[in-house]
């Protein structure tokens, strides 16, 4: 039954609003018409049967009339014998011989039908006896037709008060039939009155109803459309319920409010993006000219410059002017790099001729006593990275790994890709590192005190805070040490571009 309900009413949503509409009035105007049909056959049937009730009494008059003609012309012909009066005769005798046939003269009980039957024998006698007084007056038989002639009046005023009597009583049966009738009518009128009102009624109920599913899913709409019109997107979606002009109307502007509201999201994504990554560019940059600042800090530092003039003067006493201009070339290589890099974005190549020229320049000033090893694999060379990385480290591991050890120190530089990452290996053979110093380190809780005398004063917080902005990673940069005197390697794990290392 339900599987019956949900089919019918999914053939309902289905009509479109002019099928509904036309059908609603075709379905109201046939009812109507059927309820007028109806209310005039019956009024009909029963004007007629008013008609009926008194058509006994007119044909009784109608009887009673013919009789009284028949007699007069009978009466007529008896006194003056003419050819007009004999023809009028058989007229009116022929006439009431027609009513008197119809007539019932069947036996029976009823009083009224008695008296029809006697009106009819009597009648019937009657035309017999004046047909014999009007023949034998046309055969000269005066005594004969005078004595029909009596007879026939006689029988005259005994048909006429049968007539009347049963005139009077059939009057009476019908006035009360009348009133009935009357009141039937009457009543009829009101039950037909009734019933066109709530034909009325129905068909008012009918129009509202399909009028209301038409209306109310617009009035939806168009609230929920002024909703959208003043700005507010984030409004429900309008039900739809039916398959008609509106249903398809609304499913339409529910994919456009979709649309919309997808549009806004994502151009809210953008923003925040954008907005993110010019943050970032703008901490990146903030870190970088920090570190480009301290690098120029460094370059007027009164250790790190008297050292280094010392050292050159030395070169220029115990050995020719050639070292001495090596020396002072890797000296001007290694500042003018960190003036020029001012966009921030380097090769690794340019990074790894950084710290050999810093190599160079320590070696001098220390006697070789560092000991320096790369590992380069050339394919990865082109690829871009922040500036000023990996000199901050080796640094790092000069004045805090190997600077005041009892053997030979060594820094080794390896790239080379693992897990489809570019891996940059700087490891030392120093004093190591403590876990809870790499938890340091890693968590930015290091001290400006903790920094040398001769440091640029980039610390690798800096470095580490510009390779995660840079990279958009958390995971780029790493501290292994497997505890006291055991070394320290720093690695950096950084995603590339294959164009990057192509034509290399």
């Amino acid at each position: 039954m339900n599987h019956v309900k949900n089919k019918l009413k999914n053939r309902l949503q289905d009509i479109t609003i002019q099928v509904k509409l036309i059908s609603v009035f075709t379905i109201t105007s046939l009812i109507i018409l059927t309820v007028n049909i109806f209310m005039y056959f019956n009024i009909n049937i029963m004007v007629n049967q008013l008609d009926q009730v008194y058509i006994s009494n007119i044909k009784l008059n109608e009887l009673s009339d013919k009789l009284g003609e028949v007699q007069t012309v009978m009466t007529d012909y008896l006194n003056t014998k003419t050819s007009d009066s004999i023809e009028d005769y058989y007229k009116y005798e022929q006439d009431y011989a027609n009513l008197v046939y119809n007539i019932n003269g069947n036996i029976t009980s009823n009083p009224l039908g008695m008296m029809e039957r006697n009106i009819k024998e009597m009648s019937q006698n009657y035309l017999t006896i004046t047909n014999q007084a009007i023949e034998a007056k046309r055969g000269r038989n005066v005594e004969k037709y005078k004595l029909r002639y009596e007879n026939a009046a006689e029988l005259y005023k005994y048909i006429n008060m049968y007539i009347y009597s049963l005139n009077n009583e059939l009057f009476r049966n019908n006035a009360s039939n009348y009133e009935t009738l009357s009141r039937s009518l009457q009543y009829l009128e009101t039950v037909s009155t009734v019933i066109m009102l709530m034909v009325a009624l129905s068909s008012v109920v009918l129009i509202t109803m399909v009028t209301k599913t038409i209306t109310s899913p617009l009035k939806v709409l168009a609230s929920t459309a002024n909703q959208v019109a003043k700005g507010n997107f984030e409004v429900e979606l309008v039900k739809v319920t039916t398959k008609d002009e509106v249903g398809v109307v609304s499913t339409a502007f529910n994919k456009m409010v979709v649309s919309i509201q997808e549009y806004i999201r994502k151009l809210k994504d953008g923003m925040d993006k954008e907005r993110e990554m010019e943050e970032n560019e703008l901490l990146i940059e903030t870190h970088l000219k920090d570190a480009q600042l301290k690098y120029l800090q460094a370059q007027i530092n009164p250790h790190f410059l008297f050292n280094t003039l010392n050292a050159g003067a030395q070169l220029a006493m115990m050995e020719g002017a050639d070292k001495t201009y090596w020396y002072v070339q890797h000296v001007a290589d290694f500042f003018r790099y960190n003036v020029k890099k001012n966009n921030g974005t380097v090769t690794l190549k340019e990074e790894i001729e950084l710290v050999d020229n810093y190599i160079y320049i320590l070696n001098v000033r220390f006697s070789g006593k560092i000991n320096f090893k790369k590992n380069i694999d050339e394919k990865y060379i082109k690829i871009h990275t922040p500036s000023m990385i990996l000199q901050p480290i080796v640094e790092n591991s000069v004045n805090y790994g190997i600077s005041n050890i009892n053997w030979p120190g060594l820094i080794e530089l390896s790239v080379y890709e693992k897990l489809d990452k570019v891996c940059i290996s700087i490891k030392d053979n120093g004093i190591g590192m403590s876990q809870e110093l790499m938890n340091d380190v890693m968590n930015n809780k290091m001290k400006t005190a903790d920094l040398s005398k001769d440091s640029n004063g980039v610390g690798l917080d800096n470095v580490i805070a510009r390779l995660r902005l840079f990279y958009e990673h958390e995971d780029v940069f790493y501290i292994i040490s497997e505890g006291k005197n055991k070394g320290t390697e720093v690695l950096i794990c950084i995603p590339f571009m294959k164009g990057e290392c192509e034509n290399v």
